[in-house]
């Protein structure tokens, strides 16, 4: 871990170059992944075959880049009741929590008297990346496709790598179909993007696309914006404790070792706290408790690359530093937790006192963890149902509402010397 005190020489510079690097853009990643997004363009389903096996290690067919109805019946026939269980547990407070956020239709009159409004309808077809690489995240494939299928989205595509044997984990592949998953590809990385924004032969395109990924998978979401609609910036993990003196050192430091065992080495963590008592005490933790974690070489990477224990001057110091960073997941183990969250306001996810840590957002609370990093928080909130709507606004004009709209619109029409504008309106009150 990397230390940084307010009492150090250059401190405030140190604190601004942390806070104006991003994990999101990084000029050769970029080029490569733009690389990926020119040859599946071109090319199809032969560069998606090409690039499995370079990055994946699997030599495939073009009809085996599709899932089977037999793959999925042999995947569910794999997971055990236990995890059926918790499934079932996510995937239920995910859709209640889903269900609450839809957007609804709805009109009202204004000053002149006519009907206006929007309503909101379903993408009808949408594309889901759900990463499998080094961890294969079933949990992320119920927290976004839970919303597409509560938001009413008939065709529900999704893409995920597979291993060297050409198979998808099982438990994601359950936990895909579970959600409501209609077609499900072995495609991962910036081709899989590519692919449901192009089209090839096997993956027809979508309109809208949604997950996290690694950084390449977050860059081809960035250089295909516009050719196709995008959610937000989901890329690697990252967690900031923000905590006082009251906070339990063992908690905390088990919470930044959690965020930065996904394996890309891009997780960024920190601690920010007044008390030099409470970093020095995470420290001491991390130390005793990494040694015992399964993936302690993929965190140990994360951490020395990114990870930051910080002493700031005081608790207020600490939250502008926490809106500056705008984290992916923000927990508060402060006094007064929920007051000091208040004046969060660039945070993906905010978790509250001593007991809430981000696990329960990334599995089993309800709010999608599909949450924007590297800054973007700044601009983006998460994952949310209402994404996969459609927004249509609605007018509705009756004579009388025209006539008393139409000075104004001539008004508006002169100057912008958009004279048909205002003659549009117009000659629907000239007589007949």
């Amino acid at each position: 871990m990397n230390v940084l005190r307010h009492t150090n020489t250059g401190f405030a510079g140190k604190l601004d170059r942390l806070t104006h690097t991003s994990s999101l853009f990084d000029p050769e990643i970029e080029q490569r992944a733009r690389d990926i997004l020119k040859a599946v363009r071109a090319r199809g389903d032969a560069a998606l075959l090409e690039f499995t096996e370079r990055f994946d290690g699997a030599e495939l067919t073009v009809e085996q880049l599709t899932v089977s109805r037999a793959e999925l019946f042999n995947a569910a026939l794999a997971v055990e009741e236990p995890l059926r269980a918790a499934m079932a547990l996510a995937g239920k407070n995910i859709a209640v929590f889903a269900r609450r956020s839809l957007r609804r239709n709805w009109s009202v009159r204004n000053a002149q008297g006519a009907k206006v409004g929007e309503k909101f309808d379903p993408f009808q077809r949408v594309g889901i990346y759900v990463p499998g690489g080094k961890a294969p995240l079933a949990s992320t494939a119920l927290m976004t496709i839970t919303l597409a299928r509560a938001a009413g989205c008939p065709q529900i595509v999704v893409c995920t790598p597979c291993g060297k044997d050409g198979n998808v984990n099982p438990a994601l592949l359950h936990a895909a179909r579970m959600a409501g998953a209609t077609e499900i590809y072995k495609v991962g990385g910036a081709q899989a993007i590519a692919a449901m924004a192009f089209g090839t032969s096997t993956i027809r395109r979508v309109q809208k696309i949604f997950g996290p990924g690694n950084a390449y998978v977050v860059a081809a979401k960035r250089l295909l914006f516009g050719q196709v609609a995008m959610d937000l910036l989901p890329g690697p993990s990252e967690v900031l404790v923000l905590a006082d003196d009251t906070a339990n050192a063992r908690f905390a430091a088990a919470d930044l070792l959690a965020q930065a065992e996904h394996g890309s080495g891009h997780e960024r963590v920190w601690l920010v706290t007044p008390s030099l008592k409470l970093l020095r005490a995470v420290e001491k933790e991390i130390a005793k408790q990494l040694p015992k974690r399964t993936r302690r070489e993929f965190i140990a990477k994360a951490l020395a690359a990114n990870g930051w224990l910080i002493q700031v001057k005081s608790l207020e110091q600490g939250i502008d530093l926490a809106n500056q960073l705008a984290p992916e997941h923000c927990e508060v183990m402060t006094r007064n937790a929920r007051k000091v969250s208040e004046r969060i306001i660039t945070a993906g996810a905010i978790f509250l006192g001593h007991d809430s840590p981000t696990v329960l957002g990334d599995y089993v609370a309800g709010p999608s963890h599909t949450l924007p990093t590297g800054g973007a928080g700044a601009s983006f909130a998460g994952l949310t149902v209402d994404q996969f709507q459609r927004r249509t606004s609605i007018v509705e004009y009756t004579p009388a509402a025209l006539k008393k709209s139409l000075a104004a619109v001539e008004q508006f029409a002169a100057i912008e010397g958009l004279d048909a504008h205002g003659h549009s309106a117009a000659i629907r009150l000239e007589r007949k």
